[in-house]
C-alpha cells in the first residue's frame, strides 16, 4: 500500500499512460485493444456471467476478441465506422460485450441505454433532436417493442433473432481503427438527478483516470474476484464494471437480473467475491435485510466500494461490524468520472462522514459564487481546477450550453466543505441546501443521523417552504419491513436528530412512504419531493 501524499506529489500522466496502455493517446489507441485484444493471448477469463434462470457462462478474452471482431465486420458491412454511434439497449448479457467492443474496434462510439427506459427517454437520447443521432440500436426481444413508437428511429438489430448465426458468418480478421486520446469512445447521458439529462462524450483519454481509480481507490488486485453490481447503462457501470476491470486484464462479473438481497448473496458466494462495488442503495438494502441474511458472506469480502450518492456513516459501520469489511465512500460525476475517494490502495487517514481526498491527478477546491477559493471548513461549491488536473477530460455537453465550465473551473454543483487536512465533506447539491431561520442545513448530515434509527431503511431530507423560517427540514422516510409509522416513532426520530445533530436541523415534519422517487440509476430525486411538497 503506497502513501497517498507521495502518490499525489509524484503523479505523472505520461507515466500512468505508459504503465496502463498498450497504445498511445497521441499516436494511436483503440479501446478494444486496450480492454480485450492485448489480453487474449494469455487465456484469461474476461467475464463470469450469471443468468436469471440459474445458468452460468464463462467468456475468455480470446472468445470476446473473436466475437467483437465479427461484430465489427458486421458494422462495417452497414457502413458504420469511425465517429458513428452504436447504441445498446441490452440487459446484462454476454452479447453486450460483443457490441461494445465491436463498436470500439471500428472506431465507433458506444452509447449505453438503460433497459428500464421507456420510448420517450430512448427517443430523447438517440434521435437527432438533442440526442446522439445513433446509427444503430442493438436490443433484445423484450426491449424491441419500445422502439416502435420512436419517430425517426435508427436501424435496429435484435440479439437472439439470428444474432449468433450472423456473427458466425462474419470474418474475424478486422483491424482495429487507431484513434487519438481526444476522440470519443462512449456517449452517455446524465441521470437527471437535477433536471433534464445531458449528453456527455467520453474521450479515450478517460482510460487513464479509469485505470487510476481501479488501481488506487478500488484496489483491484490480480487475486481478487471482482463484482461491480452497477448497471452498464450508467456511468459507474459502463466505466467501472466494463471498462475498468477489462482495461486491467481482470475478470468482471455480470448478473442478468435486477438487484435483490437473495441473488446478491448467492452470487457473492458462487464467485467467492473479495472486491465489491455498488451504489449506497444496494448496501442499504443489504443492511435492511438483517445480519442473518448476510451471515453466509461475512469475512469473505476484502474491500467494498460505494459510489453514486454519499454513503451514510451508519452503513460503513454496518459493513465493518457485519461483513467484517472496510467499505469506502467514493465521489464522482457522469461528466468527469471519479474525483474524490477514500482510497483502499493508498494509505491515508479515514475520517467519518468524509468523501475522502482527491484522486492523484485531480486538483479540487471549494469556491463561493464569485469563484473565490474558500478557507477550510467553509461550505461552498466543489470545483475542479482544469488547468491543474491532468486527469480531467470533460469537454462540454453535447449540443447544449455548458454553464458549469467557467474559466479554469469546472463547477460540480455539489456543496461541500474541505477541512484543514484536505478532506472533503459532502453537504448537498446546491439545489438541495436547506435555509431555515438563517441556518444553511445540508440534507446529507440529517439523513445520516436518521439512518442510524433501527426502524429506518431509507430517507430523503428536503426543505419545505415556510413563511416564518423560509424553509423547514422535512424527512421522507421508508421504514423497514414490518415497522409501523406512528406519531410516536416520528417524535423519537425527531428527538434523536435534535440530540445527535442540532436543534435547528431536526425534521419538523416527517412523512412515511413506501418508496422514494429515484433516477433509473438509483439516485434519490429530491427535486421531485420538493415539487410534491409545494
Amino acid at each position: 500500500m503506497g502513501d497517498y501524499f507521495d502518490a499525489v506529489n509524484s503523479f505523472s500522466a505520461p507515466a500512468l499512460e505508459k504503465k496502463v496502455l498498450q497504445g498511445s493517446l497521441s499516436n494511436g489507441v483503440n479501446a478494444c485493444i486496450e480492454c480485450c485484444d492485448r489480453w487474449a493471448k494469455d487465456g484469461g477469463v474476461a467475464l463470469e456471467w450469471f443468468g436469471v434462470s440459474g445458468d452460468r457462462k464463462t467468456v475468455t478474452f480470446a472468445q470476446m476478441s473473436d466475437d467483437s471482431a465479427r461484430f465489427a465486420n458486421y458494422l462495417t458491412s452497414l457502413g458504420i465506422g469511425q465517429g458513428d454511434v452504436v447504441a445498446g439497449l441490452l440487459p446484462r448479457i454476454p452479447e453486450l460485450f460483443s457490441v461494445i467492443l465491436g463498436a470500439w474496434r471500428v472506431g465507433a462510439v458506444y452509447q449505453p441505454l438503460f433497459t428500464a427506459f421507456g420510448p420517450a427517454a430512448i427517443e430523447s437520447r438517440v434521435t437527432a433532436q438533442g440526442g446522439s443521432k445513433a446509427n444503430l440500436i442493438v436490443t433484445d426481444a423484450s426491449n424491441r417493442p419500445k422502439l416502435n413508437d420512436i419517430a425517426d428511429c435508427p436501424q435496429t438489430l435484435v440479439v437472439g433473432e439470428g444474432f449468433a448465426e450472423m456473427l458466425a458468418l462474419q470474418a474475424s480478421d478486422v483491424a482495429p481503427v487507431m484513434l487519438k486520446g481526444s476522440d470519443p469512445f462512449i456517449m452517455l447521458f446524465t441521470s437527471g438527478t437535477t433536471g433534464k439529462p445531458k449528453g456527455v462524450r467520453y474521450p479515450l483519454s478517460l482510460l487513464l483516470p479509469i485505470a487510476a481509480y481501479m488501481r488506487d481507490a478500488v484496489d483491484l488486485r490480480q487475486a481478487d474476484s471482482y463484482w461491480n453490481v452497477a448497471d452498464p447503462g450508467w456511468a459507474y457501470g459502463i466505466l467501472y464494471a466494463v471498462v475498468g476491470p477489462l482495461l486491467l486484464g481482470h475478470t468482471t462479473t455480470f448478473f442478468e437480473g435486477g438487484f435483490t438481497v437473495e441473488s446478491t448473496v448467492r452470487i457473492l458466494l458462487a464467485r467467492k467475491t473479495t472486491n465489491l462495488a455498488a451504489a449506497p442503495t444496494a448496501y442499504r438494502m443489504l443492511m435492511a435485510a438483517g445480519e442473518e441474511a448476510m451471515a453466509p458472506v461475512a469475512h469473505q469480502l476484502r474491500v467494498g466500494s460505494s459510489a453514486g450518492e454519499p454513503l451514510n456513516p451508519e452503513v460503513i459501520r454496518w459493513a465493518e461490524r457485519v461483513l467484517h469489511c472496510p467499505l469506502c465512500d467514493h465521489y464522482g460525476q457522469t461528466e468527469v468520472g471519479m474525483m474524490i475517494n477514500n482510497h483502499h490502495a493508498l494509505q491515508h487517514a479515514s475520517k467519518p462522514g468524509s468523501a475522502g481526498l482527491p484522486m492523484p491527478g485531480m486538483a479540487l477546491a471549494i469556491l463561493d459564487d464569485d469563484l473565490v477559493v474558500q478557507p477550510p471548513n467553509t461550505p461552498g461549491v466543489l470545483a475542479v481546477n482544469i488547468a491543474q488536473s491532468p486527469l480531467y477530460t470533460f469537454t462540454g455537453y453535447w449540443k447544449v450550453e455548458t454553464p458549469n465550465v467557467r474559466g479554469d473551473w469546472y463547477i460540480t454543483g455539489d456543496t461541500m466543505l474541505q477541512d484543514e487536512d484536505g478532506y472533503f465533506f459532502f453537504v448537498g447539491r446546491n439545489d438541495d441546501i436547506i435555509t431555515s431561520a438563517g441556518y444553511r442545513i445540508g440534507p446529507f448530515d440529517v439523513e445520516s443521523v436518521v439512518m442510524e434509527h433501527p426502524a429506518v431503511a431509507e430517507v430523503a431530507v428536503i426543505g419545505k417552504p415556510d413563511p416564518v423560517r423560509t424553509e423547514i427540514v422535512k424527512a421522507v422516510i421508508v421504514l423497514k419491513l414490518g415497522v409501523e409509522g406512528t406519531e410516536a416513532l416520528k417524535a423519537e426520530i425527531q428527538q434523536m436528530v435534535r440530540q445527535r445533530l442540532s436543534t435547528h436541523s431536526y425534521p419538523r415534519e416527517i412523512d412515511f412512504v413506501a418508496s422514494l422517487p429515484k433516477t433509473p440509476s438509483g439516485k434519490i430525486q429530491r427535486f421531485i419531493l420538493r415539487g410534491e411538497t409545494r
